[in-house]
């Protein structure tokens, strides 16, 4: 499996939950379209916890969702980084740049919000 997306939505926060890898072209165009199809959230939430590889491309994704999230007036949060996404965040030292919040921060968000929730894409072979 490349990569899994779901989607947790209220109605100015959006979840993504991202599963398996990220480094192919097929996983990196189906990051891209899930985080830039939430263009009317205020606050999306990239939880990385099941993220078991990013590449030197999946790292320049994350980079330039930010880059587009803050051109926007978004605020993009990644989410309980697996150990593998943290150590490649710290060595390139993107911590200091893209967001990474803590579990507590994501659930006060959703705290007095109704949520919808689906299953937005399918697996990437």
């Amino acid at each position: 499996m490349s990569l899994h997306i779901d989607k947790e939505q209220t109605r100015d926060v959006a979840v993504l939950q991202c599963a398996g890898r990220i480094v192919s072209t097929e996983s990196l165009c189906l990051l891209r379209d899930a985080v830039t199809s939430l263009s009317q959230s205020l606050v999306i939430v990239l939880d990385l916890s099941e993220v078991t590889m990013v590449g030197a491309r999946g790292l320049g994704m994350l980079v330039s969702l930010h880059n587009w999230a803050c051109a926007n007036g978004i605020q993009l949060k990644l989410v309980n980084p697996s150990k593998l996404v943290r150590e490649m965040l710290d060595l390139t030292g993107l911590t200091s740049v893209l967001h990474v919040s803590s579990l507590d921060d994501v659930i006060q968000m959703f705290c007095n919000s109704d949520r919808t929730i689906e299953n937005v894409h399918g697996a990437v072979a």
